[in-house]
């Protein structure tokens, strides 16, 4: 058996430095976290009562059944017993520990959350990355996806809504990728943490659980649901060999969930459209804003403008390290920017987010840099 021997997650790592300190976060990509109060006064009569009835016990170890119940509501065909209630990240844990080996090939989108992709290489795997096209935005090509496939391809791991450059596919290319995990027995794991925050709800596609007997979706309440603090994810398949191995597995991490952070995901997903709405409203005012503003500083970056979700990864023109720029700013003026190599991306990009309240207040500061240490005079 090979030993796992992680590498450090360096956006994780990039965060713990600066994300309790930097006093203007342009990087994060969840939505503006609700409060306890707004969420409590969201909730009906009876998420109330069993919100003032808690008690602090464990937890049943797949989930509240009250609480998957109000999950497989944003399935067309997933059952509230294919559902297993994990933190988001361990989810990722688990199901890369369980369904992988070495020597095993994967395929992920790239750039991506280190955890796709990092944990099946500590364990020996083989990693082929799918990147993405930037001629009219980004865009991932099912095209560009086929030469990877090897004979011994045992994975294939997709984002979308994408993080980081918010880049989606239609679900005619879904359903193209899911036919070819299907003539190959290629298992797919599907990370949908930003599902619901498409723009143009035309261009939602379906969970790949819902349309793939050998697909895992990975969602949360954390990115769509602004409620990042609760640590409630959840897997998803119509595997149930799958789902077995997860929750054994799962014996050996969480356990159980935290018995506070069930009941206010229930009290959430029952009042779920009211809170996408927000968000998505938010996230169309601030990007409207942000359209403004890189169509001022276009000398100093190229706007590749996201089709969904709170995040974009912009292009840094300067001949300068997009790191060197994101640790100055940051330093001098407390606006944290996310530079590309967190990603492990080798060129000069870098993340930046749009769904906080104050990120007017950012973007300010941010233009302050730019005038001072970039075009060198005065704001105007």
């Amino acid at each position: 058996m090979i030993k796992m021997k992680i590498k450090p997650f360096e956006l994780e790592r990039y965060f713990a430095r600066y994300e309790f300190s930097a006093p203007y976060h342009l990087s994060s990509s969840d939505c503006e976290a609700l409060s306890l109060k707004e969420l409590l006064a969201m909730a009906d009569e009876d998420t109330l009562q069993l919100w003032e009835e808690l008690k602090l016990g464990y937890t049943e170890s797949p989930g509240h059944p009250l609480l998957r119940k109000e999950i497989s509501k944003l399935y067309q065909t997933i059952e509230p017993e294919q559902i297993l209630v994990t933190v988001p990240e361990e989810g990722i844990f688990i199901a890369m520990n369980t369904l992988l080996g070495n020597g095993d090939h994967i395929i992920s989108t790239f750039p991506a959350y280190q955890s796709l992709y990092e944990i099946a290489c500590s364990m020996g795997c083989e990693i082929s990355k799918w990147t993405p096209t930037n001629d009219i935005g980004w865009h991932f090509k099912i095209d560009d996806l086929k030469p990877l496939i090897r004979r011994n391809t045992k994975l294939i791991v997709i984002n979308f809504p994408h993080n980081p450059t918010g880049a989606i596919i239609s679900e005619n290319e879904l359903q193209e990728l899911l036919m070819i995990a299907r003539e190959r027995n290629i298992i797919v794991f599907s990370d949908e943490m930003y599902r619901f925050l498409e723009y143009d709800s035309a261009h939602q596609t379906s969970s790949a659980s819902d349309l793939y007997e050998n697909a895992i979706s990975l969602f949360g309440m954390s990115k769509s649901f602004a409620l990042a603090g609760l640590r409630i994810g959840w897997l998803s398949t119509k595997n149930s060999d799958f789902l077995k191995s997860f929750a054994a597995y799962k014996d050996y991490t969480s356990i159980c969930s935290s018995a506070p952070s069930e009941i206010l995901a229930i009290i959430a997903l029952r009042v779920k459209e009211n809170i996408l709405h927000r968000n998505l409203q938010l996230i169309a005012k601030n990007l409207k804003i942000l359209d403004k503003f890189f169509a001022k500083y276009e000398d100093i970056f190229e706007w590749l403008r996201p089709q969904a979700g709170p995040i974009a990864f912009p292009k840094f023109k300067p001949q300068i390290d997009v790191a060197d720029f994101c640790l100055n700013l940051v330093e001098k003026n407390g606006v944290m920017l996310l530079p590309s190599k967190v990603y492990d991306f080798k060129a000069n990009y870098f993340r930046i987010g749009f769904a906080r309240k104050n990120m007017p207040e950012a973007l300010d500061q941010l233009e302050q840099y730019l005038q001072t240490h970039l075009r060198g005079s005065k704001r105007t």
